[in-house]
């Protein structure tokens, strides 16, 4: 029954171990929010940079799994090419051993501490971002002390004859490097197979020696996550998987054969790392993971263009059918929510762009009599209502997600924004059917009515062009505020006053009922495109709001 206890808790502290695991990678993610954004704007095409990059924001999220499928996400969205992305997944590999660098430390006596300081400011903290840190301080305490139960309970193992010869046999390099990449691929994260291989290093179980060639392969096993994401995508994130699986693959291959070699010498890898720190099997497992994607990066990052071209030699390239649809949205991205945010900002201002083309085209139709432009329009509302519903689900699944408080505003104001934007092409299309009205009964405007309508348009697309602006850039420029709001009191007063003036006409037979009808259709189509652009321009929460309070109405 002892035995059986043991094993209870050796579940129950792998268990505590994973939770603390996420609750701590979650914790330090939301955290970061915009600083991780700021981090992704860093990804150039110099490798090394891509490959810091990467390094700090697996550091943040403590997970080279959820990095990895970023990745693959942003290949896919095409935000990146593989050239740019090999060093991010490069460099997740070595952030991602940050977590057996803590794991490491000798900090059991005041792992309580965290567990309760951060349940007690998840329990009374009233703001989300004060409750983030405490999610990472009880994520930290959880994750200690689900170590602490495994490495407790797992001393039965030694007395078991079968269990000794099963880790025995793990010293030799073939069957250690499946192990490895098998127990890896299933539970899909190195930092928590390392974590167990350590805890069972601590209870005194496996030795370094045994150990040495399951690390190897459980880096190779690591890569399975970026095979999964990958699965759906695109060809080019298809050749990123293999190009990161390929460069694990051969290190882990060549390492071993160094490892080989080396035992045969006095300086094996083992006498050096018992050496170096004697008596701590768990650091000394931490330290030889940590120097395999140390040695992984440095032997192949300078030659990641060749690895890159065996990768598409595997899988060579192809012509892929793309729905045009979305640019920036892709669902692998959801595994961080403040990246999710950013690409659905950068979704939204396309969207802005598109419904601004859609009401240029309108005016070529009715200023200068293009028969074309209506057809033209028609085509490009049917990407704005494609991506206007592509956007909403996408914001829908967002908020299902744990975000910032700022960035759900941010998703509320775009939810709000895209309705407005999308009934802006609405009105380009009106405009569009008035044009083609007018074409087609060869309905002729007064001098005066086309002077009017000219006005008119000229000031809508300059309350479109500011607004737009303000929204895409999320700043509240005082100048630009007031413009606004000045452009809007003035296109309710030409419409008023352009009304009027038609009546005149009307009464005094300068033009038809047919005409009349027709410009005071174009009038309201105009006025409300200014008013959905006022709209759009102020939806968004601010967060550094430096422009005198105004009211919408003047």
């Amino acid at each position: 029954m002892d035995i059986v206890f043991k094993v209870i808790s050796v579940a129950g502290g792998l268990g505590l171990f994973l939770m603390g695991m996420k609750l701590m990678g979650e914790g330090l993610e939301l955290a970061a929010g915009s600083k991780l954004r700021t981090l992704l704007e860093k990804i150039t095409s110099n490798k090394f940079l891509a490959m810091l990059v990467g390094v700090l924001v697996t550091a943040v999220i403590q997970s080279s799994s959820a990095t990895d499928a970023m990745v693959v996400g942003f290949i896919n969205a095409g935000l990146m090419d593989i050239y740019q992305s090999v060093g991010i997944l490069f460099g997740s590999k070595i952030g991602t051993t940050a977590t057996s660098l803590l794991l490491s430390i000798d900090i059991k006596a005041i792992v309580p501490i965290f567990t309760f300081a951060g349940a007690a400011v998840i329990t009374f903290a009233k703001k989300n971002n004060y409750r983030y840190y405490g999610q990472i301080a009880a994520g930290f305490g959880i994750l200690f002390q689900g170590m602490s139960m495994m490495s407790d309970n797992f001393g039965f193992l030694k007395e078991s004859d079968l269990f000794a010869n099963a880790v025995s046999t793990l010293a030799h390099p073939i069957l250690g490097l499946l192990v490895g990449m098998i127990f890896t691929g299933i539970i899909q994260s190195s930092s928590a197979s390392v974590g167990i291989l350590m805890a069972l290093g601590m209870s005194g179980v496996v030795s370094l020696e045994d150990s040495v060639y399951i690390i190897f392969g459980m880096n190779v096993g690591a890569c399975m996550p970026v095979f999964l994401s990958a699965a759906g995508a695109n060809r080019e994130s298809k050749q990123a998987a293999l190009c990161n699986f390929l460069t694990s693959l051969i290190a882990a291959l060549m390492l071993s054969g160094v490892t080989m070699l080396l035992d045969l010498t006095p300086y094996s890898v083992t006498h050096i790392f018992t050496s170096i720190l004697p008596g701590n099997t768990a650091a000394q497992i931490s330290a030889v993971h940590i120097t395999f994607n140390v040695a992984r990066t440095v032997i192949f990052l300078p030659f990641s263009t060749p690895l890159i071209r065996l990768a598409k030699l595997v899988l060579p390239d192809k012509d892929e059918d793309e729905d045009g649809i979305t640019v920036y949205l892709d669902s692998r991205i959801l595994t961080a929510p403040p990246f999710a945010v950013q690409q659905t900002e950068k979704e939204c201002a396309r969207l802005a762009s598109l419904a601004r083309a859609s009401f240029d085209m309108a005016l070529e139709a009715v200023l200068n009599n293009d028969p074309k432009a209506p057809a033209r329009v028609a085509e490009n509302e049917k990407v704005v209502d494609k991506l206007t519903h592509s956007i909403t689900k996408y914001i829908v699944k967002i908020n299902g997600l744990d975000i910032m408080d700022y960035d759900r505003k941010v998703m509320g104001a775009m939810y709000n924004a895209i309705q407005d934007l999308e009934r802006i092409g609405d009105r380009s299309e009106n405009i569009c059917e008035a044009a083609q009205v007018i074409a087609k009964n060869k309905i002729r405007l007064t001098d005066e009515a086309k002077k009017e309508l000219r006005v008119l348009c000229e000031t809508v697309q300059q309350i479109l062009e500011d607004s737009f602006y303000m929204f895409t850039t999320q700043t509240k420029d005082p100048s630009l505020t007031e413009a606004v709001l000045n452009a809007e009191d003035q296109i309710d007063e030409y419409c008023e006053l352009f009304r009027q003036n038609h009546i005149r006409r009307l009464s005094k037979g300068e033009c038809s009922a047919e005409a009349g009808a027709v410009f005071i259709e174009l009038l309201t189509n105009l006025e409300r495109v200014g008013d959905h652009a006022v709209t759009v321009a102020f939806c968004i929460p601010y967060k550094h709001n430096n422009a005198p309070t105004l009211s919408l109405n003047g």
